[in-house]
């Protein structure tokens, strides 16, 4: 398929498409006139490539992955070193920012309830000194 085929099946621009291809990230055959040909696998690597993005990797680390695991396009080597670091540098990272937003989660609960028990009292405060 041609590069705007591929634009239309996956929703990235062909400036994307092409950026991907600049950075080692995708491998397009080329056809005598030059144009780019995708196969229906470069699909998959796409949409591969954009969750990595979202994930927070760079286009570095996206190259490491993309030429070490097998798991995620198909090349004959085995997952490098390098690729297995960065998976559990990811996770620690990821780990961290799940225990960030759990205590930011834990101090918004406890904020929220200190101003409901203040308001109950000041309403009550209030309401009480009305009534003398």
């Amino acid at each position: 398929m041609k590069i705007s085929e591929l634009s239309q099946e996956t929703g990235f621009s062909m400036r994307s498409l092409r950026y991907y291809e600049e950075k080692g990230l995708i491998h397009p055959k080329r056809l005598e006139n030059g144009y780019r040909d995708y196969d229906e696998s470069m699909l998959e690597q796409i949409k591969t490539i954009q969750l990595y993005f979202n994930l927070g990797l760079s286009t570095v680390e996206i190259k490491e992955i993309v030429d070490c695991d097998p798991f995620v396009f198909p090349y004959e080597q085995l997952i490098c070193d390098e690729v297995m670091e960065l998976y559990q540098n990811k996770l620690l990272d990821v780990e961290r920012q799940i225990n960030t937003l759990k205590e930011v989660k834990s101090r918004l609960q406890n904020r929220i309830e200190k101003v409901e028990e203040l308001r109950v009292s000041t309403n009550g405060s209030k309401a009480h000194d009305k009534t003398e």
